[in-house]
């Protein structure tokens, strides 16, 4: 698990950097700034490169990044998901569901305003480091992380508004706050420059005190996920190749997996890194486990986000990942507890669960970290690019050791995919992705790249040629004064 002293100094910078950030609300804190030095007096040192790099980090956790905004633009879209809670509650959220929001949504503004927000901490950083003088080597590793995590904020956006403001730098003056969308395909191009540059510097791994931070396995993971997208088989191939020559491999137990005590472990590629520390609470928590938590007897959360009959029905017969997944009204858990037969909704999200042994201070689940990039999902994009390239034994092999793992020695259940039809076996590795990232906000993208959103989202009342993406924010536009355009149908 990550060093706790790291975690602290995440919290930390970020209430020292992040209100120094142009655009910051005050919401995002909710406690009264403290210690806070002017920006022209931040940068001066190697500490403050520091303070700003972790800053980024503790800044992930945050509520835009992780709470209601993704699950909204992330999940509801897909068929594995639905809004939860009781039908009152929330009930904006629907929209989502049902493909009916309109540019006004509040959670279309928060979750454009927070990748924004992170987006401007690692500009921050990459305007203002270069000056510091400071060991370089080190220096370089800070604006690699910086470099990854800008990417991994702009893949965010670029695939749920297609063109977006592109900004390299913060603002210098007034000219440059209302800036016109850049092309989609200029968007994903410096994505990749940003991976490709992170990746030549960011080490494989760190020591106790630093993991956590983004890794070159990373940079390579998101990458290949960035040419996944881009239909670009032979880097996906390449990148996740090297990625596997790392040392990186499942973790034994698939449920455990995710449990707080096995944070970080040899399946993590990256992780946003959740500690609620009591000295400011305000500034540390992260809400990710809370909102999608059992409600009711065990008060786990606020049970938003839960899985439908459609993710039920798509895991094979005795395939142990669907208990793994999805907890179920009236089961026990495997860490003891009993989930009560009433209630207002049949089932939840497992993968977020944090048992009701586990005291909180602020937030249900507050130290549940976030998946972000799983050895899994290297292997499955491994196995994907590999059947692309008409190299089915290769794709066959990565699927396999990803369906080994779940079959845990049971040779009567989940069958290994022989196939060598490259339609067969591309479907094959569509399904296990579909039951292996079940819950990990993957899956609505993922069908719309695939090609499939009419399809399998139609019934919902998904759209071609408007749903594809979501509505830039009417606000955004308004306070662009014209120079930012909408989506095409909203």
């Amino acid at each position: 698990m990550l060093n706790k002293n790291f975690k602290y100094a995440l919290a930390l910078s970020t209430c020292a950097v992040l209100m120094i950030s142009q655009g910051c609300k005050k919401d995002f804190l909710d406690v009264p700034p403290q210690g806070q030095l002017p920006s022209q007096e931040f940068f001066k040192t190697p500490e403050d490169a520091a303070k700003a790099v972790n800053s980024i980090y503790g800044n992930l956790r945050e509520w835009k990044q992780t709470a209601f905004a993704p699950m909204a633009v992330e999940s509801l879209g897909s068929d594995e998901t639905e809004k939860g809670s009781t039908p009152a509650d929330a009930s904006f959220m629907n929209a989502y569901d049902n493909f009916t929001v309109t540019a006004t949504d509040g959670q279309l503004e928060d979750f454009w305003k927070g990748q924004y927000q992170s987006i401007n901490l690692c500009n921050q950083v990459l305007d203002n480091v270069p000056a510091i003088a400071m060991d370089a080597n080190l220096k370089s590793r800070y604006l690699a992380e910086a470099k990854f995590v800008r990417a991994y904020n702009y893949f965010r956006l670029v695939r749920a508004f297609g063109d977006v403001v592109l900004r390299d730098h913060v603002p210098v003056d007034a000219s440059e706050y209302n800036l016109p969308r850049t092309a989609k395909a200029d968007v994903y191009a410096f994505i990749e420059k940003d991976l490709t540059e992170a990746a030549a510097v960011l080490p494989q791994s760190y020591g106790a005190a630093d993991i956590g931070r983004a890794t070159k396995g990373a940079a390579l993971a998101l990458h290949a996920k960035v040419a996944m997208y881009l239909k670009k088989w032979a880097d996906v191939l390449n990148y996740t190749n090297q990625v596997m020559g790392m040392g990186y491999s499942l973790f034994p137990d698939f449920e455990k997996s995710f449990r707080i005590a096995n944070e970080n472990n040899s399946e993590s590629v990256f992780e946003v890194q959740c500690q609620n520390l009591a000295s400011i609470p305000g500034a540390s928590t992260s809400q990710y486990s809370q909102i999608q938590g059992v409600p009711g007897n065990l008060n786990l959360g606020w049970g938003f986000n839960v899985p439908t009959d459609a993710l039920v029905a798509a895991f094979e017969p005795g395939d142990p990942r669907m208990d793994a997944t999805i907890i179920f009204r009236g089961e026990t858990t495997p860490q003891g507890d009993v989930i009560e037969l009433t209630g207002p909704n049949p089932r939840y999200n497992q993968k977020s669960y944090v048992p009701k042994s586990v005291p909180f201070t602020s937030n249900q689940g507050e130290d549940q970290n976030v998946r972000v990039i799983r050895y899994a999902e290297v292997l499955l994009m491994n196995a994907e690019a590999a059947n692309e390239t008409g190299n089915a034994a290769q794709a066959i092999a990565s699927l396999e050791v990803v369906r080994a793992r779940a079959r845990a020695g049971n040779a009567a259940i989940l069958p290994k995919v022989t196939t060598t039809d490259q339609g067969a076996l591309r479907t094959a590795i569509w399904h296990e992705r579909q039951v292996e990232l079940a819950m990990e906000f993957d899956r609505y993208f993922d069908v719309i790249r695939q090609g499939r959103a009419a399809e399998i989202f139609g019934p919902k009342g998904w759209k071609a040629n408007k749903n594809e993406v979501w509505p830039i924010p009417q606000n955004e536009i308004d306070l662009a004064t014209g120079v930012l355009t909408q989506n095409p149908g909203y």
